[in-house]
């Protein structure tokens, strides 16, 4: 390795080319863009991105040059970085997270050709915000072709998938006062299931969707329920007039359809003051201390698409560190030996799994562990979203150079 490449300049030089390059590349071209930019300084660049169901990094591949195989999420170097969002360096290899804002993408492997990696901050730091500019361009670059896509995906999508995955925002979320994260399973076969968020100034809304039934239909319910929701919350409507919208929106243009369960929260992030409408779902839990000490029974009315005139609001006042778990029925109403798996069971796994984990890698062994028991394939779609009232757990979701 040249030894300029402790220099500043040559890594603004290798960012300034990056932005250059990529700006009329199309997806399938940005791999090579990133190794190109990255060569002047000595150094192999190799995006690998996170699968669907968060257990492999796949390599995006690159012209004129070999794909190596994917790398494990639970027991590699490069799943490790995944997992703490937290860069390795190992002889002369770095191994860095690849983000978008607080999105875990997946890793930016840099390799400095059997020259050991410096040890200097001046280096690192030059390695870590060049993969923060890839992480966003991976990020930008995903909605303009199906290249990048393809690579996160293990097998083909269904219909009702492809509609809500292009609705729904990333699947984590992170503020100075707040964390919010969720999963979908299984991921390729989602009907009914969704969620939404939304964060402005001081207040946090955020929501669980299920929609009865399976495939294109409940999936089309649960989009007309989620644009419904979000047209009526930006018109400035409370949470009960985001409920009656929802019930317009199914009545109007998919009757046939039997309702959609839901719970509607919006959580003031200065003061800790939750107000939620729980429409027909499972109660959500909250954990205090990593303990499950409640679930939000309050605020109940019928399910989305049955009006529901006596429609009451429930409050709930947090504590620092708080954490509240949403969920589908498909994680509790699923089968283990025989017999349904219960909030009980979930309430015991969530305590055992997340412990002081960062919500996105809490909420992915969590879901993992719960799909290992199943007795067979899923039958209904799983979701969960976790939500972290809290100003420390920011600090475990961003990279330190």
């Amino acid at each position: 390795m040249s030894p300029s490449v402790n220099e500043p300049w040559p890594w603004r030089a290798a960012v300034a080319d990056l932005l250059q390059r990529t700006r009329l590349a199309q997806p399938d071209e940005l791999a090579g863009e990133v190794s190109a930019a990255a060569a002047p300084l000595g150094l192999a660049a190799r995006i690998y991105l996170v699968d669907q169901e968060q257990r492999n990094l796949h390599p995006v591949p690159q012209p004129e040059v070999a794909t190596p195989e994917p790398l494990a999420v639970n027991s590699t170097a490069a799943g490790r970085v995944f997992m703490t969002v937290q860069g390795v360096t190992e002889g002369s290899n770095v191994w860095l997270p690849l983000l978008d804002g607080s999105e875990r993408l997946g890793v930016l492997h840099l390799a400095a050709g059997g020259a050991p990696v410096p040890p200097d901050e001046s280096f690192q730091a030059g390695c870590d915000l060049f993969s923060q500019l890839v992480g966003h361009m991976v990020a930008t670059k995903i909605p303009y072709g199906d290249a990048l896509l393809k690579v996160k995906r293990t097998r083909r999508m269904s219909e009702a998938s492809e509609l809500l995955f292009r609705l729904l925002p990333p699947l984590t979320f992170v503020s100075r006062r707040m964390v919010v994260s969720a999963i979908l399973e299984p991921c390729y076969e989602v009907g009914g299931d969704g969620f939404d968020y939304a964060s402005d100034d001081s207040t946090l809304f955020f929501a669980i969707y299920d929609t009865a039934g399976h495939g294109l239909r409940a999936g089309l319910g649960t989009a007309t329920v989620m644009s419904a929701v979000r047209s009526a919350r930006r018109g400035g409507d409370d949470l009960v007039g985001l409920a009656r919208a929802a019930d317009r929106a199914l009545a109007a243009y998919l009757p046939e359809l039997r309702f959609t369960t839901a719970v509607l929260c919006e959580l003031d992030v200065a003061g800790g003051r939750l107000r939620y409408v729980n429409c027909g779902h499972p109660r959500p839990l909250l954990l205090r201390g990593g303990k499950v000490v409640a679930s939000l029974d309050d605020g109940r009315r019928l399910p989305l698409g049955l009006d529901d005139p006596g429609t009451e609001v429930g409050e709930e006042v947090l504590e620092r560190g708080d954490r509240l778990l949403l969920y589908t029925d498909g994680v509790t109403e699923t089968r283990e030996r025989g017999e349904q798996f219960g909030i009980d069971a979930l309430a015991d796994l969530l305590e055992r799994t997340t412990g002081d984990l960062p919500a996105p890698e809490a909420l992915r062994r969590l879901c993992h562990a719960a799909l290992s028991r199943y007795d067979g394939p899923p039958t209904d779609d799983a979701t969960l979203m976790l939500v972290e009232w809290s100003h420390e757990a920011v600090r475990a979701m961003v990279p330190t150079a």
